[in-house]
Order: C-alpha cells, then structure tokens, then sequence
C-alpha cells in the first residue's frame, strides 16, 4: 500500500518541476531579450561592460532583464513611435526547414507519439513568437514536409497538420479543394489539368504570364489573417530538378501557392522595396523536366526588365554558391548515374545539391540585384545555419562569399535559417527592415531566437500531467 506522506512528497517533487519547466518553455523568448526581439530593442548596456561585471552582479542583471522583459510581454509594451512621414519598420519572422514526418499502418505507437507531440512543439515556437513580436510576413524556407516521394493524400493530410497545429490558420480553404479533388483515397492532384495550364501559357510569345507579380499584399486573406503567410518549395516538398515532376508541382502550387513571384511594396513613395520568392530547385539540372528551369529563368528575366528601384529580400531554399569551409554544407552535386537501371529515365540528371552553382549563383544575383541597392537573402536547406556576405564585383559581374564586408560596389548579407527542428533547438529568425531616410536606404539585421531541444517541452508537458496524477491520487487515498 502507497503512503500518502510518500505520494504527497512526489507530488510536491512534481509540481515543482512542472512549474519551472512551464515557466520556461512560457517564457523561454525573455531569456534571450535582444535575440528574440526586432531590432528596436532597446539594450543600453554593452557586452564588455557585462564581462566585467562579477559573477554576483552578471546573476542580478540576467535575472532583471528576464523579469523586465516578462512584464513588458504580459502587460504589453508600447512599441516604437514613427513620425508621420517616416515608414513602419518591416518585421518578418523565418522558419527553418520543419520537414514533419507522417504516420503510416506500420508506424509503431511510440513513433506515432513524438510525431503528434513534434507537431504541438513547432506550433508552440510558432505561436510563442507570433503572440510576443506580432510580424507583419512569417516565411517557411521550404523542406515543409520530410520527403517529396508521397502520395498525395499524404501531402494533403501533412498540409493540414502542417497548416492547423503548427501555424494555427484557418483550414476552410483547405477542405473545399479536398471536396473538389479526391478520389476513394482521398486528395488527388489533377497533375493533368495543371499541366495543360502550365504548357498552354508556354505555348504563348513570351513573356509568358504566371502571375508573377503582386503589389502591396500583406495577407493572402486578409479577413481572416493580418499576416502575410509565405511557403517556399524544398527539395523536401516537391525534389531536385531530377525528380521534378508535374505531380509535385500541382499539388504544391495549389496547396501552397506559386513557387515564384515576387510582390512590391511602396512603389510611389521613396522607400519602395519588395519580397522575391524564388524556386531554386529548377535554376540548374540536367532536369527531369527542362520546362520548369526554363519557366523560372524567364521569371528571372521578367523581374530584371521591371528596372526596379529599392531594396530586395530575397527568399530561396537552396543557398549560394561557396567555397567550403564557410558554412556546414560545402559545394556538392550529386547526379544519378549513367547505369541507373531503376529509374532509366532519370539517368545522368541532378540528383542533390548543397549550394547553387557559382555560374548560377552570378547570373542570379546579377539579376535580382542589378540596382546596387542594399537587400538581405533568406535560404533554407543546411539545417545548422550560416552567416555569409555576398561581395560584388561590378568589372567582372561576379559575386563572393565571405565572412566579411567587402565590396566597393555591393554587399548583400545571405542568412541561411538554422532549422526549428528540436535537435537544432527550435529557432525562429527575425528580419528587421529600417529605413534610413538620412541614407534614402533599407537597412536589414537578422537575430536568431533559440527555444531548446524537443525533450524540454516533452517534459513540461509529462510533469505538469504527472503532476495532476499524482494530487489526485492523494485525495484519493
């Protein structure tokens, strides 16, 4: 028989773990203040000054500044003032590479729980981060879902996960295209009807028109939503140009949007700037497809010819060209080979990348930043992240990768989003846009705010449901 001094002691051993773990994944963004805020936060005491301070006193700071920030969160503080005539600051929050996995017949049970318990872990840094920051754009850099080789009944249903518990949107959309596209399985893609759209365009003198461009959109719909929701395709959600099919390009473009446009903001003022999103799967091959590469190299061309005049934030999956060492992920391409037997017609094509090509990577950039004016790129794909600058050689129309500034022509910083995936430590990155009206420039900076592994929230959750076990049981008793 359990004693009731014993079961009363665990409880109270529980609750207290239960209350701190709670507090932590509640709070988690008021410990990390300047990373987890746009870049207005205001933070008067400098690093070296922290270094100084003794062990005692570094204790004292940290824990004011958590409790400060925790009041300011829970009883809302006044954000920046602007000046009439001054631009909001631009706010976008990234999302690295999710790529949630799905649940078959055979998924044993244990397997089943992490994946619906990893679905309420991204969704919770989702919602902790929207809640605190409120951004204008939130952007996924691609790798949705953990493989493109689906049915597409499964990629229905992981859009639905992936839209509902992760991101909290409404799904009314999202049912009216399953009543319209299914079969006795579920969502079919009608790959057909998408492909003779796509190819009928094409037949058509260029400049073909995708619907490429957009003014001014801060929310696909904007009675329901008041933030601008991008996904970018991933090798993850629709493959490398090898495997590219009109199938993954269907169910992609109608369950997510198109795979390239680009929207324009503040053309008739002088701080215009504008969101390139960019597919960066179909730039190069040999190609499964070639339609799809020569598609989104007009997109390319059609964006240059508009002559635009401000800054550019450019979202892609795939990051540019660099030498090793820069970054986790070094220049690799992999082809399938000539012999390849299972899949014959995919012989010799681009099976896997880690960067662009540095061919690609200077025609690219020389097209989208041919102004010289000031911009950020957003990538995905390498999961530990990187930090790098792009630096323009105007002479020779080539650009470099460097850890530094260093350019007498331009400088464009590429941030690769280390991945929300719990084994990375679930990050949100955070773009700030200012615009300097001495300068007549956008000036960007990006923070990475860091949650914690995905057994922290697991064990929030085990204790405080432990716990309430354990106090029930001692009434019982």
């Amino acid at each position: 028989m359990i004693s009731k001094p014993f079961v009363k002691r665990f409880a109270t051993l529980a609750t207290v773990l239960a209350v701190v773990a709670n507090v932590y994944i509640y709070t988690y963004p008021s410990i990390h203040p300047t990373e987890c805020s746009w870049h207005c936060y205001d933070d008067n005491t400098g690093i070296g000054v922290i270094d100084q301070l003794s062990l005692w006193e570094k204790a004292v700071f940290y824990a004011k500044r958590y409790f400060d920030d925790v009041r300011d969160q829970t009883f809302g503080k006044v954000g920046p003032e602007f000046e009439d005539n001054e631009p909001e600051d631009i706010h976008l929050m990234a999302f690295g590479d999710p790529q949630i996995k799905g649940v078959w017949k055979k998924t044993p049970y244990i397997t089943r729980l992490d994946i619906f318990g990893n679905d309420f872990f991204l969704g919770h840094i989702a919602s902790m981060m929207r809640k605190r920051l409120h951004p204008s754009h939130v952007v996924v850099m691609g790798d949705l879902f953990s493989s493109q080789w689906i049915g597409d009944s499964e990629f229905y249903n992981r859009t639905t996960r992936y839209t509902s518990r992760i991101f909290g949107r409404d799904t009314t959309w999202l049912e009216k295209i399953k009543e319209k596209s299914h079969n006795s399985e579920g969502y079919k893609a009608d790959w057909h009807a998408w492909g003779d759209s796509f190819n009928e365009i094409r037949s058509k003198e260029k400049p073909w028109d995708y619907g490429f461009h957009h003014s001014d959109v801060y929310s696909w719909d904007p009675e329901k939503e008041d933030t601008l929701f991008i996904n970018i395709t991933g090798n993850h959600d629709i493959g490398y140009s090898g495997d590219i099919t009109y199938q993954h390009m269907a169910r992609f473009s109608e369950l997510f949007g198109k795979a390239n446009y680009w929207i324009e903001y503040d053309t008739d003022t002088d701080h215009p700037w504008r969101i390139v999103v960019l597919n960066s799967l179909t730039l190069e091959g040999p190609a499964l497809q070639p339609e799809f590469i020569e598609t989104t190299w007009e997109f390319l061309y059609q964006l240059f010819e508009r002559r635009f005049k401000g800054s550019t934030v450019l979202l892609t999956h795939v990051p540019f060209y660099k030498r090793e060492g820069l970054c986790s992920d070094g220049p690799e391409f992999n082809y399938y080979p000539a012999d390849f037997e299972r899949e014959a017609y995919k012989k010799n094509m681009l099976r896997s990348q880690n960067h662009l090509s540095e061919d690609v990577t200077n025609r690219v950039l020389n097209l989208i930043f041919d102004n010289n004016k000031q911009g950020i790129i957003l990538t995905g794909h390498d999961h530990v992240g990187c930090e790098t600058y792009y630096n323009k050689n105007a002479r020779e129309g080539t650009w470099s990768a460097s850890k530094e500034k260093d350019s007498q022509d331009l400088t464009v910083q590429e941030i690769t989003v280390k991945s929300m995936m719990g084994e990375f430590h679930g990050n949100t990155g955070l773009v700030s846009g200012h615009f300097n009206k001495l300068m007549g420039t956008w000036e960007w900076t990006f923070t990475l705010c860091p949650f914690a592994v995905q057994h922290v929230w697991w064990f929030a959750k085990v204790t405080a449901l432990l716990t309430g076990f354990l106090w029930s049981l001692y009434i019982l008793i």
